[in-house]
């Protein structure tokens, strides 16, 4: 299933063993991009167009109910030794009806998505690239223990890779061979690596980033994988909770079905506000999949299992069946390939679970720029994703995530302006206690979402404000990627370089 067209000789070694060559593995070559930039702004404007025609629905709903009552005048109250104005107006019932209709259609979209994701395991395409497979690769054997591999790309991560390779260690299911896939490195990752008893794959005149390191590693693995063989791919800067692997192998060996095992992260400690935010936003994220019982939104690069036979499939449906150049596991032009590979597997009906004891602690971005440039790669590489997959089954409800994302920003700052306006223009403030009950709602909701992310967690969340701005932020990363696409501006990587950590 790899394409032999060019061919590099990578080395693998151990502390405790000789070296070994790797089997002789294409070095990928440019995916074309002729019309990339053009189905990009295709995506820009679909979505655009979308949040237009909601927010004039909702505008036009507005209008018209206004004035269709009549305004009731505030009341003076006494709360201790202060007056206060307080309204009793309500919204008009028929504007609470339409509200109450359209959270239900939401709610029954959201069923829907779900229900197309259960169905789409259901697919030709994941029968025929079996029996292309061949006899050796066909079906895992339930119950037969599997064989884990874990690669663990590497750019420049001495000071990360040594707390990553002792967690996995530390696993009630140890791993049956570590690989640490060296790419580009000038510092000594390789010499870590060795040091700790594992092998070093270095990757050859790769250009392509992580996607393209692995590439080159995975040419060498499929070729002579079997039935059994599953393939953790992790990040240096990760580690895993101690029963993972216990945990995603136990999966797999039940169920032979079951292509990947992905894992529910959690943020590292430290680094100050920036860092509970985002902890607070990863938690939240958990208790996502854990009420959709462990169903996958994204498989994602932190730590992920993977059949190998799964990944085969993958390598021969690219450029037939999915995007991409045949051969090759990774779309090196996707800038999220954790994103565009779930999307793949599921384009080709792949079963995927996320299990809560299976999580890990990954890093955080320390600063307010790094954090701009990764949300900026992973927003904009879920649009190039939708723009290389079109509207299908297994997209559809990514595209409705976006048009969430969309709408949400328009209507979190539409009102947050109005507030403001409000403020700035009353002489003397009037207390609703029908929307003050709402506030109340959305408040508690904030702060129980965040509440296993401990006492700071909590705290932050229930200040609320400096979570809207938050908010806003990530909402101003999704306006600047869509209008980045429309100009055709160049995304960056963004790699964070760690440093020693203080003794």
């Amino acid at each position: 299933m790899v394409s032999p067209d060019c061919a590099i000789i990578g080395k693998v070694s151990a502390g405790d063993q000789a070296s070994r060559s790797f089997v002789n593995t294409p070095l990928p070559r440019p995916q074309p991009r002729n019309q990339a930039r053009f189905y990009g702004r295709v995506v820009v404007l679909l979505v655009v167009a979308s949040i237009l025609i909601v927010s004039t629905i909702a505008i036009a709903v507005g209008s018209f109910f206004d004035g269709q009552q009549e305004a009731l005048p505030p009341q003076e109250r006494t709360v201790g030794s202060r007056e206060i104005l307080v309204s009793q107006q309500l919204p008009p019932k028929g504007l609470v009806v339409v509200a109450l209709c359209a959270i239900a259609v939401i709610a029954i979209a959201a069923i829907t998505f779900e229900v197309i994701a259960a169905l789409m395991s259901i697919s030709p395409r994941r029968r025929l690239l079996s029996q292309l497979r061949g006899q050796d690769l066909m079906t895992a054997e339930i119950g037969k223990r599997v064989r884990v591999t874990v690669l663990v790309p590497a750019h420049n991560e001495e000071f990360s890779l040594p707390a990553t390779l002792a967690a996995l260690a530390k696993q009630t299911r140890p791993p049956d061979r570590v690989i640490v896939v060296a790419d580009n490195c000038t510092d000594r990752t390789v010499e870590i690596a060795h040091a700790m008893g594992h092998e070093a794959f270095e990757s050859v005149r790769n250009q392509h980033k992580k996607g393209g390191a692995l590439n080159q590693v995975l040419a060498a693995l499929l070729p002579v994988a079997g039935p059994q063989d599953v393939i953790l791919v992790m990040d240096a800067d990760t580690s895993l909770g101690p029963r993972y692997l216990e945990v995603a192998t136990q999966r797999m060996e039940a169920d032979p079905e079951l292509a990947a095992v992905g894992g529910v992260f959690f943020g590292e400690p430290g680094h100050g506000l920036i860092g509970q935010f985002q902890r607070n936003e990863y938690t939240r994220y958990s208790l996502q999949i854990q009420s959709r019982r462990g169903r996958v939104f994204v498989l994602t690069g932190t730590a992920t299992v993977f059949r190998a036979s799964a990944l085969i499939d993958v390598a021969a449906a690219r450029g037939v069946f999915i995007p991409g150049e045949p051969g090759l596991v990774y779309d090196t032009t996707a800038l999220t390939e954790d994103n565009e590979l779930t999307i793949a597997l599921k384009s080709l009906g792949a079963t995927m679970v996320s299990p809560p004891e299976c999580y890990v602690i990954t890093e955080l971005m320390p600063a307010w720029r790094n954090l701009w440039i990764q949300r900026q790669r992973w927003q904009r590489g879920a649009l190039e994703n939708l723009s290389s997959y079109g509207m299908t089954r297994a997209t559809i409800r990514y595209w409705g995530q976006q048009l969430g994302i969309g709408y949400g920003t328009v209507a979190l700052n539409a009102s947050l302006l109005l507030l403001l306006i409000t403020v700035v223009s009353l002489d003397r403030w009037i207390w609703f206690p029908f929307w003050i009950a709402i506030g109340l709602i959305f408040w508690a909701e904030r702060v129980i979402t965040a509440w296993k992310g401990g006492w700071r967690a909590r705290l932050l969340a229930a200040a609320l404000i400096p979570e809207l701005c938050y908010d806003v932020y990530l909402q101003a990363v999704f306006v600047s990627c869509l209008f980045d696409i429309s100009v055709g501006r160049q995304a960056t990587w963004g790699h964070v370089q760690h440093e020693q950590a203080q003794t």
